[in-house]
């Protein structure tokens, strides 16, 4: 079989290369086994040292129970709503919608629904789980939860989900209505399959529908596809600007070659590359070599003004990846994900300049990013890094 078609069935599937007769084509030296102990130290460490910061232990039940938290309160339906009026409004870089590709289940994104039920739902329990905001978010997850988490995904391509189908736009209005976000950037992720699949489509096509202008419709190409150049342009004719890639998920790697004559063509279009960045520990392990921060260096180095944002801050590789937004200044950093200590490094490496609020709705409640936010910017000396955090940095870079 065709290693690219064994790839988008796999993603369709959920089953393994091996079993459909194809490998990943990753050398030794593009994934090491010093690359593979690292990740396994950094977890162990997170766990070891959680609580003991500079922050103390930030533990609560569920996303409801970060109404423990001054900033927040539960309204009469037991939802969380940030009541603090002083918190900047913010622009949220980093979400998505429900997705409905294989068979295009039926999905309505313009519906509303009583509640949002996130694909790692700290509250689909009472009480909720135990969410502890100094260790990476998909940390506070159980084997089970992660396990029912891919079935979830796989579902929303194949026969739909009863998780997708609540989450619409309405749903994400209201939450960014709850938590003070006035705006969010959507990002789709182009599987690339072999009959086509149009979520950068559907999502803006919805929110045309929508009439809001609070959501901006971000797109993505295949990197691997001879149209990619093309559908780029497409995209951006139509009024896009945020592109999304996605090395583990689209199985290539951001330093290749074969794709400066993509990236060169982004910078000459204004486009921003949002690459998802870093490994998430979550992802299978045939997926870790393309998140891997070395990887993407030549293209930071070698194309000085396509600015590009590092989705997660890296994730679980968060060192490496703050170590090349500290030596490109055309490298962005989000937010999402990093535990508050964490980000307390980041916005002290920083000064707060290239950093990006993010919450990657709907696999997590928008509050749970915000909390660290407002956490580790709760000082008078960190008022201005709040708002450019929140605010500021991305009306800077999306202007």
């Amino acid at each position: 079989m065709n290693r690219r078609n064994a790839i988008k069935i796999a993603l369709a599937t959920g089953l393994p290369l091996s079993v459909l007769g194809c490998s990943d084509d990753v050398s030794p030296e593009q994934y090491t086994q010093a690359d593979k102990d690292l990740m396994a130290r950094q977890q162990e460490l997170e766990r070891q040292n959680s609580g003991k910061g500079p922050f103390g232990k930030h533990v609560y039940q569920g996303y409801r129970g970060l109404a423990d938290l001054p900033w927040f309160e539960l309204d009469s339906e037991q939802r969380l709503v940030c009541v603090d009026e002083s918190i900047p409004k913010a622009i949220d870089v980093h979400c998505h919608l429900g997705m409905s590709v294989l068979f295009e289940p039926e999905l309505d994104l313009l519906k509303e629904h009583p509640r949002t039920r996130h694909l790692l739902d700290c509250d689909d329990t009472n009480p909720g789980c135990d969410l502890d905001l100094d260790i990476y978010v998909n940390g506070n997850f159980s084997e089970e939860a992660l396990s029912f988490l891919t079935k979830t995904i796989v579902a929303q391509g194949l026969w739909g989900s009863d998780y997708a189908e609540t989450q619409t736009i309405p749903n994400l209005l209201r939450e960014m209505d709850a938590m003070r976000v006035e705006r969010s950037v959507l990002l789709p992720i182009e599987f690339g399959f072999w009959f086509g699949d149009r979520q950068t489509e559907k999502w803006r096509d919805a929110v045309a529908r929508a009439n809001t202008d609070r959501l901006i419709s971000g797109f993505s190409v295949s990197p691997d596809d001879k149209n990619a150049i093309a559908d780029m342009e497409r995209h951006v004719k139509a009024g896009a600007r945020v592109m999304k890639l996605h090395p583990p998920v689209q199985r290539f790697f951001p330093d290749d070659p074969s794709l400066d004559e993509l990236y060169t063509r982004a910078a000459e279009l204004g486009v921003i590359v949002f690459y998802h960045g870093g490994r998430a520990g979550i992802e299978s392990e045939a997926a870790h070599p393309y998140a891997m921060p070395r990887h993407y260096e030549a293209t930071f180095k070698n194309h000085p003004n396509l600015q590009c944002v590092i989705g997660h801050g890296g994730a679980r590789d968060g060192d490496a990846m703050l170590e090349l937004a500290l030596k490109y200044d055309n490298v962005w950093l989000g937010t999402h994900g990093q535990g508050i200590t964490h980000l307390d490094k980041m916005i002290e490496a920083t000064n707060g300049e290239r950093l990006l609020f993010g919450t990657d709705w709907p696999f997590y409640h928008v509050g749970a990013s915000l909390a660290k936010v407002l956490i580790t910017t709760d000082t008078p000396g960190r008022s201005i890094i709040r708002e450019k955090l929140l605010r500021t940095n991305a009306l800077e870079l999306l202007s």
